[in-house]
């Protein structure tokens, strides 16, 4: 299980695109890449994102999910580069595994799209 985050044009509200195929993955990979900036991350990075987010002050009351959608690209951007700085380098091979390495890099992917759209309104489901 996974929530889906898609960066979404403010007015049609469909899902942005990049101008080049880009190779930022989550749950599911698209072979050679893709342009729409979407990002499936895993139920399983959900704990050590809350955590964090407690820890550094950012307050949510159902979670990091429901405290990204509706934002915009600019909104999110601080505080998704306080949540990575926060978390260890400790990349797993294994996607699935909860390490605070393998949810950096699912953020960072979010912050790039938020950072290349900020107008983008965020939509998770």
């Amino acid at each position: 299980m996974s929530w889906d985050f898609d960066l979404c044009d403010p007015v049609t509200k469909e899902c942005l695109s990049t101008e080049e195929k880009h190779m930022i993955e989550g749950c599911t990979r698209c072979v050679g890449g893709t342009t729409a900036m979407t990002l499936g991350i895993t139920y399983n990075y959900s704990n050590i994102i809350e955590k964090k987010m407690k820890e550094i002050g950012i307050e949510s009351k159902y979670g990091y999910a429901y405290y990204l959608n509706g934002k915009t690209g600019a909104e999110t951007i601080e505080p998704l580069k306080k949540i990575i700085a926060s978390l260890k380098d400790d990349v797993d091979e294994d996607y699935w595994k909860a390490t605070e390495g393998n949810v950096k890099r699912a953020l960072c992917g979010l912050l790039a799209f938020a950072q290349l759209r900020p107008d983008g309104i965020w939509n998770v489901c």
